[in-house]
């Protein structure tokens, strides 16, 4: 059994929706959702939109291997309306699930996967979520824990909890 931790992203549509429907894909193929943070509400991250993004992270038991659980992901995100990947822009989106973290693994495959996430430490937005649940994970390459990561994180962009957003 392997500990995985997703990011969830939606900033088209009905987010929370979304969110919850990724929820229940990665229960039915993926494997058990031990761990959940809270909804946050955040700016979209490294391009412009007026569509603000309801983030989220889990963490989940599989005993699926990296490549096969990527597939799932991108079974996933297609089923839920997610658009085609591109490694050169950020677009909106329905959803969006990224592979944060592996067991204690650093995985790398061609073009296509590297795992922990190459950008996790620069983005509050999956930091903020992630401290809720893995707060004192120590991320493979940098030997920093979630916690530490976050206070040196250099990204100011506003991210809420939805507890303290009125919809």
């Amino acid at each position: 059994m392997h500990s995985v931790y997703l990011s969830l992203g939606s900033n088209l549509g009905n987010k929370i929706d979304y969110i919850f429907q990724a929820k229940i894909f990665i229960k039915s193929d993926i494997g058990l959702i031990s761990k959940e943070s809270a909804l946050y509400l955040s700016e979209p991250w490294g391009y412009t939109s007026h569509n603000n993004f309801i983030n989220q992270c889990v963490e989940v038991e599989t005993f699926l291997e990296p490549l096969a659980l990527l597939n799932k992901i991108k079974i996933i995100e297609n089923l839920l309306g997610r658009g085609s990947h591109s490694k050169n822009f950020y677009t909106d989106r329905t959803i969006d699930i990224d592979i944060l973290f592996y067991d204690n693994v650093c995985y790398k495959y061609k073009d296509i996967i590297t795992i922990p996430h190459p950008l996790l430490h620069n983005r509050r937005f999956i930091l903020l979520p992630l401290s809720e649940i893995a707060l004192d994970y120590v991320h493979p390459l940098f030997n920093e824990t979630v916690k530490n990561l976050l206070l040196k994180c250099k990204d100011n962009s506003i991210v809420t909890s939805l507890d303290q957003v009125n919809l």
